[in-house]
């Protein structure tokens, strides 16, 4: 992996034939650059601020300065440095000044400019002398003597008078613009990380974005159960009545029809397909959203599912009423990891476990397959993570070669109240046997 900071690029034997100590003297000698020209600005503002004429740009500099700042941080620092600043509300001037007035954001930039300004570019500048400008002094002093023809004075305090001395300050020049790059990068990595620490997000600006986002997918999940329910609701009171009155009516023609002829038979055909269909849609109105789910809640609904299950269940569910997408994902999971077994295991018998604790909802569906199940393999199970993960759950898989194979489902959901508990049955209790 390519280092991103200076600090991580010391750590690597090629560090002086990198381009990391060329990119921290750019750093260091462009923040000393713009650290005398902030300490320029802020001069004049605060002689105009006296008459308060120059105290709000004063205050407001630190805003131009950071974005400055956060660009001139890629030279040493290559993660990215976003904005941590919030968007107004609403249009216009005054918004905008209450929305950076009221940041703390606004004040760390302000700080930093005042940390330029009158401390941090003089220590740029200064260790770019000593790292980079006695060094190249010393690698000069050849071309001094030449110069002066006699002696050359390096450093004002080496008096150099023959070629063998000003080659040898010239090689010890050398040496030393290698060793110093090294504590002149971990100053460029401290000014960055201060730059960083000052400039750009704290870990606690994001909560309210990230609670945001916890709460749209809240909101979306809810939205998608909906217009599921919508879907259940419209295939079972529109479609499904339809099918079932042309399945009537083509079994009254059967009845008018000359029995034996060829109308009867296209008769018989168009009620078996229409029967087909109709029985096609009732399964897929009952996979959407099954009426025993809506009515009596999860477990009835897992104890259901088992009923039909193409390998014997055992059941051992005890689970009262949770909130509608929990069981909704509890549901599927478990309808999911039962189609699988019937389709995929090669099992005799499996069983499901599902218990409300703590807090969380857990589905267990063991079976006595052969085992060595792969997610990625087809069987629908990357899907069912996804669902789950919507709802912060986990789902895992235990599954050696050989068998057998475990799938559990944890939802984290709230317990539910005891008046709820007690306004209806709410806890379902089964120990089926196949």
């Amino acid at each position: 992996m390519d280092p991103r900071t200076p600090w991580q690029a010391l750590t690597r034997t090629r560090f002086p034939l990198s381009s990391w100590p060329w990119r921290t003297v750019g750093y260091l000698v462009t923040g000393g650059v713009l650290g005398a020209a902030v300490g320029a600005v802020f001069l004049v503002l605060g002689v105009f601020s006296l008459f308060l004429v120059g105290l709000p740009p004063l205050l407001l500099s630190g805003l131009a300065l950071g974005r400055v700042e956060r660009r001139r941080l890629r030279l040493v620092d290559l993660d990215p440095a976003p904005d941590p600043h919030r968007a107004p509300t609403a249009p216009g001037l005054a918004a905008w000044l209450r929305v950076r007035a009221g940041e703390q954001a606004t004040w760390r930039e302000f700080a930093y400019a005042l940390l330029l300004a009158t401390v941090l570019w003089p220590l740029d500048l200064l260790a770019v002398a000593v790292g980079v400008g006695l060094p190249v002094v010393l690698l000069g002093a050849p071309v001094q003597l030449a110069v002066d023809g006699h002696e050359a004075k390096v450093v004002k305090a080496y008096l150099v008078t023959s070629y063998p001395e000003a080659f040898a300050a010239a090689l010890l020049g050398a040496l030393l613009l290698v060793a110093l790059a090294y504590p002149l990068a971990a100053v460029a990595g401290a000014r960055a990380a201060l730059a960083r620490a000052l400039l750009t997000p704290r870990e606690s600006a994001p909560q309210g974005a990230i609670g945001e986002v916890i709460a749209s997918r809240a909101r979306l999940v809810d939205a998608f159960e909906a217009e599921r329910r919508r879907i259940e609701r419209d295939l079972h009171d529109g479609a499904q009545q339809r099918l079932v009155a042309l399945t009537m009516t083509l079994g009254l023609a059967r009845l008018d029809a000359p029995p034996g002829g060829p109308l009867a038979d296209q008769l018989a055909k168009a009620h078996a397909e229409a029967g087909q269909v109709l029985t096609e849609l009732r399964e897929l109105i009952h996979g959407i959203h099954p009426q025993v789910l809506a009515d009596y809640g999860l477990g009835p609904a897992l104890a259901d599912a088992a009923d039909r299950s193409a390998v014997p269940v055992v059941t051992d569910i005890e689970l009262p009423r949770l909130p509608e997408p929990v069981e909704s994902a509890g549901y599927f999971a478990g309808c999911e990891a039962l189609a699988n077994i019937g389709k995929h295991s090669g099992a005799a018998r499996a069983r499901i476990t599902a218990r409300h604790t703590d807090g969380v909802l857990r589905i267990d569906v063991e079976d006595d397959g052969r085992g060595a199940v792969d997610p990625a393999g087809g069987t629908g199970l990357t899907g069912l993570a996804d669902r789950i993960a919507v709802l912060d759950g986990t789902l895992t898989i235990m599954s050696p070669p050989g068998g057998p194979t475990l799938l559990r489902v944890e939802i984290p959901c709230p317990a539910p109240s005891e008046r709820s508990a007690s306004s209806s049955p709410r806890t379902a209790s089964f120990s089926e046997r196949d």
